[in-house]
């Protein structure tokens, strides 16, 4: 399979690194990747019935196995995966748990996958597009002062804060690794975040012990975010 055809680097953050997937419809490049999936992964991809999430888990799922063989120095027939209690996914490499954080994300015709050498990583990516029930959305999943700040802007501008919100908030969801678990309006967002700054630290309400390093992705494209534990240097 030829790497470029399906990804390209995207994103260097701290010891994170982030790559694009191009998943605009290509027959050639799904037939490529499904050389990369094992036999439970090919049986989960014959149980999408849509055509877009099917070529969404196949391209990223084979990127994402090429990607690990090539940081871990193992063969493709040695990665196999698991899930947390919450779902989220990690690598074993001959059954045993690999060194090695990552997160897969996809919006439409464009997949990010994260990956470091150590902590807890999340990545999200959304294309901008209104939202049938946007005022709904924006009640159920974002916090009082969040959305009081979407309440200030309309049309457009306000398409585009929700989802510079919302990446973020996906993002480090997704990094906790709890999944559904965690409530998404019981914790705001740095204001200077949503109101336009690159990056910033964050803490979850009563864990000030754990810092997250956020960094926005997003371009003329897509909207996305990235969330990476603060690990501590060791003495």
């Amino acid at each position: 399979m030829a790497r470029q055809a399906l990804w390209r680097p995207f994103r260097k953050v701290d010891c994170a690194t982030v790559v694009h997937v191009d998943l605009t419809p290509d027959r050639s490049r799904e037939l490529l990747a499904l050389a990369w999936l094992d036999d439970e992964e090919l049986a989960r991809r014959r149980r999408f019935v849509h055509p877009r999430p099917l070529r969404q888990f196949t391209l990223c799922r084979a990127v994402l196995r090429e990607l690990l063989c090539h940081r871990l120095g193992c063969r493709n027939d040695r990665l196999t995966f698991a899930t947390g209690t919450y779902g989220k996914p990690f690598a074993l490499v001959g059954g045993s748990p690999a060194p090695i954080a990552f997160n897969v994300s996809h919006g439409g015709r464009h997949g990010l996958i994260a990956l470091a050498p150590l902590g807890r990583i999340g990545v999200d990516v959304e294309e901008r597009a209104a939202r049938r029930e946007m005022d709904e959305d924006i009640r159920l999943l974002f916090a009082p002062g969040e959305r009081a700040r979407l309440q200030t802007v309309c049309g457009s501008r306000k398409v585009d804060l929700f989802y510079r919100l919302w990446t973020v908030k996906e993002a480090l969801v997704k990094a906790s690794g709890a999944g559904l678990s965690l409530d998404t309006t019981g914790f705001e967002i740095p204001p200077a975040i949503y109101a336009g700054a690159g990056s910033g630290l964050f803490s979850f309400p009563g864990a000030s012990d754990e810092v997250w390093r956020l960094e926005k992705l997003g371009n003329a494209h897509f909207e996305a975010a990235l969330a990476i534990e603060a690990v501590p240097l060791s003495d």
